[in-house]
């Protein structure tokens, strides 16, 4: 996929790509930290359809909605061959008794067996976080571990 980097002269910076229909979709970034969603037209590129303001925070669980699902389904692509391996995401919802508290804290790979392979959080991949990274409300833990495992370790994460 080959992303455009355009400067845009006293606004910012524009990074788009095509899509299958010929639309372009893309960001933009302005000079003040103001980001905008943008969808071009079909007939003309460089010509605006759609625009949608984010703030950062939106921006961020945006890029954790579109990657960590990429990033889950390239993991069970890769382990569709080891039978009973599974991949899921289990997010650190507002109120789970492990927001603001450590990996280690969860104690999950010795409760369940299954293992946190990466952390999504505002669009940033965290790979095999250290026993000391701690978890905030709108993370989603990348795991890997049984169907059962799995299951248990969402449990804890939300009820500890």
């Amino acid at each position: 996929m080959n992303v455009e980097v355009t400067p845009l002269p006293g606004i910012g910076v524009r990074k788009d790509f095509a899509i299958r229909n010929g639309r372009r979709v893309g960001v933009v970034t302005h000079r003040d930290g103001q980001i905008e969603l943008i969808v071009s037209k079909s007939d003309d590129p460089d010509a605006c359809l759609a625009s949608l303001p984010l703030e950062a925070e939106e921006a961020g669980a945006l890029a954790n909605l579109l990657g960590a699902p990429q990033l889950v389904a390239q993991l069970t692509e890769e382990h569709r061959e080891i039978a009973g391996i599974h991949t899921k995401q289990l997010p650190i919802r507002s109120g789970s008794p492990f927001d603001g508290r450590t990996l280690a804290d969860t104690t999950m790979r010795t409760r369940t067996g299954v293992s946190v392979v990466a952390v999504m959080r505002a669009g940033q991949v965290s790979p095999s976080p250290a026993p000391d990274f701690t978890f905030t409300s709108g993370d989603v833990l990348v795991a890997v571990g049984t169907s059962e495992g799995l299951a248990s370790a969402l449990k804890i994460l939300n009820q500890g």
